[in-house]
């Protein structure tokens, strides 16, 4: 099979598993990378990194896996296919939402659904933090920097960035 087909299949199918966010799928879409196209757990937490740094949505990082498995039409493939399945079926569940105004089933259908969207979501920050959680040092960087973000209003930027160089220099002397 090409390599855009793989891309385009597997990004396709990940873009409609995602309920409740890119984020759900994470833990998918890692161990996708490792066994299908050879990108190490190491490899995608540093692209998520940057993900989270750049402007915009954070799953724009799948253009950087699609430039590092097949270069820009790659890049340009899986931004298509991860991004236009979930964004056509969202407008056509949506109108069909809208029809059915505040009947039960739609009430019951929503209350059912917002424990799903928040354990696939709290699967894929498990999955983040498996792989990037290495050391003792990793684990109190991680812990300080969640409770920054709880505790203060210093932009998450500025803590990844922190926690990057911060991270640099502890290995730099170890």
């Amino acid at each position: 099979m090409s390599i855009y087909v793989q891309l385009i299949s597997s990004f396709a199918m990940l873009s409609v598993l995602a309920v409740g966010g890119g984020t759900a799928v994470l833990p998918e879409m890692q161990t996708l990378l490792a066994q299908q196209f050879g990108i190490s757990h190491e490899q995608f937490i540093h692209i998520y990194s940057i993900g989270q740094l750049a402007p915009g949505p954070n799953m724009l990082m799948i253009l950087l896996i699609g430039y590092q498995i097949a270069g820009f039409i790659g890049a340009g493939l899986v931004l298509l296919s991860f991004f236009l399945p979930s964004s056509i079926l969202c407008l056509s569940v949506g109108r069909l939402w809208d029809r059915f105004g505040e009947s039960p089933w739609r009430r019951t259908l929503q209350s059912a659904l917002e424990p799903i969207s928040i354990g696939l979501m709290s699967s894929g920050v498990y999955a983040v933090a498996k792989a990037s959680i290495i050391s003792p040092a990793s684990a109190a960087l991680a812990l300080i920097t969640f409770y920054l973000i709880l505790k203060t209003k210093i932009n998450p930027v500025f803590l990844i960035l922190g926690s990057g160089v911060l991270c640099a220099v502890m290995s730099a002397y170890v």
